[in-house]
């Protein structure tokens, strides 16, 4: 299963991409399991910790894998801003105003993701998007053919 995400991921991401990730990186693996994947991917890998991330504590790990890892990021793209957190939440800095909110906690289910999809709130996780990273291009053309879009 790894080695299939792995090859996903490689499939749309370059070295020269910046990836978020909406936290649960690995569930139940070890600090050396999470350096041996993060090794094999490509990208510069920032971190939105999720409720998964134990490896974060095991001595083992090489925490410079990640450019950084945050609870809650506010990212600027082209004007616009991303909300990253790894729970979804009702109501977020900018909701009103054209922001997207990202997260990765609901993992498949489609009767969450569809609700807070509306709201310009979008689950980013690998388990709802073809198991492979999503481009900030894909997240706007989503959120802005959103009934709630400005």
């Amino acid at each position: 299963m790894n080695a299939a995400l792995i090859d996903n991921w490689n499939s749309v991401v370059t070295d020269d991409d910046e990836i978020y990730i909406p936290g649960d990186f690995l569930y139940r693996g070890t600090g050396r399991d999470a350096n041996r994947i993060l090794a094999a991917l490509r990208g510069k890998k920032y971190l939105v910790r999720g409720n998964h991330e134990r490896y974060l504590e095991d001595p083992d790990f090489i925490m410079p894998a990640f450019e950084w890892v945050k609870d809650y990021y506010l990212l600027y793209h082209e004007k616009r801003k991303f909300v990253l957190f790894h729970y979804p939440i009702l109501s977020w800095d900018g909701a009103f105003h054209g922001s997207i909110h990202l997260y990765g906690h609901v993992h498949n289910n489609v009767h969450t993701s569809e609700y807070f999809n509306r709201n310009r709130a979008i689950n980013v996780g690998a388990d709802v998007r073809d198991f492979r990273p999503v481009s900030i291009e894909e997240i706007v053309k989503m959120a802005d053919a959103s009934p709630a879009s400005p």
